[in-house]
């Protein structure tokens, strides 16, 4: 979906969505930001690259971080979640994955993400993608992903 397109649904149901990244570093943010008048839908979020952040602002459980890792769909969620408390918004959107060019701790391939939706008063969710190419490719497309994981979700599919 495009951005302007979700904006248009965002706008039109009067909802807010904020944003919780990792490796994204706040691209998503920055994509959302790109459409004239996003101050009322996108009030802002949180860039959360490290863990420690993820935990100390975020409110990601050390138990689930440990145990699941940082790259993975419980966390995305836990993060989404987070962010929506702490900014009050309608829905957040989450990033978290290997944008590469190496590994990382979590030994899963580079272009894994795990992209997550919180929905306030609804349910939590968590997707896992796959993208290609460079460290700059993986990170736009993880932000594509996210974007369109809303966009399907407002659209009700």
């Amino acid at each position: 979906m495009d951005v302007k397109e979700l904006a248009e649904i965002l706008l039109a149901q009067d909802k807010t969505v904020s944003v919780a990244e990792a490796c994204t570093c706040g691209l998503v943010g920055y994509t959302l930001g790109t459409v004239p008048g996003a101050s009322r839908f996108f009030p802002g979020g949180v860039i959360a690259y490290t863990g420690g952040l993820k935990q100390r602002v975020l409110g990601v459980s050390d138990e689930v971080y440990n145990t699941k890792g940082s790259v993975s769909g419980e966390v995305a969620i836990a993060m989404a979640r987070g962010v929506l408390e702490l900014v009050g918004t309608d829905y957040a959107l989450s990033t978290t994955g290997v944008t590469g060019p190496a590994q990382g701790r979590s030994g899963l391939p580079i272009g894994t993400f795990f992209v997550g939706l919180s929905v306030k008063d609804g349910e939590d969710t968590a997707v896992e993608i796959h993208v290609s190419g460079d460290r700059d490719a993986t990170k736009h497309g993880a932000t594509q992903a996210a974007i369109d994981l809303l966009g399907r979700h407002l659209k009700g599919a």
